[in-house]
C-alpha cells in the first residue's frame, strides 16, 4: 500500500514544524514578506497548515476561501509568477531543512505549481 505525501513527511506534526518555519522564513524575504504585513500570522498559519495537510493527503480540515478568491487581492497589489516562484523556494528549502527527501519536495512543489493559475487568477 502506498503512503500519502502527508504519511512520508511524518503527518500533522511534521506538517506543523514546516508550516512555522516557512513562515518564518516568509516574513523576512523581501521579495514576498511585503504581502502579509497587516496580516494575522496566528489565524494565517492555522489556515496554511490546514491547507497543507489536506493536499498532502492528510484529514481535510481546510475551511479557507478558493485559491482565487483567497489571492485576488495580492494579485491587485502585485503577484505575479516571481513571488510563486519564491514561496515555492521557500517552502522548498523548509522541507530540506527538515530531512525531506528531495521527490517528495518536488511532489510539493508540482502541487504548488498546480494551482499556480488560480493563485494569480488566470
Amino acid at each position: 500500500m502506498s503512503t500519502t505525501l502527508y504519511e512520508r513527511l511524518g503527518g500533522q506534526d511534521a506538517v506543523n514544524a514546516a508550516v512555522d518555519i516557512f513562515y518564518r522564513k516568509v516574513l523576512v524575504d523581501d521579495r514576498v514578506n511585503y504581502f502579509f504585513e497587516g496580516v494575522d500570522m496566528e489565524k494565517q498559519i492555522a489556515k496554511q497548515k490546514g491547507f497543507l495537510t489536506m493536499v498532502f493527503g492528510g484529514p481535510n480540515n481546510y475551511s479557507g476561501t478558493d485559491m482565487r478568491k483567497g489571492h485576488r487581492h495580492l494579485v491587485a497589489r502585485g503577484l505575479n509568477d516571481s513571488h510563486v516562484d519564491a514561496i515555492i523556494e521557500l517552502l522548498g528549502s523548509t522541507l530540506k531543512e527538515l530531512g525531506v527527501q528531495d521527490a517528495d519536495i518536488q511532489e510539493v512543489a508540482n502541487i504548488a505549481n498546480s494551482v499556480r493559475d488560480d493563485v494569480l487568477d488566470r
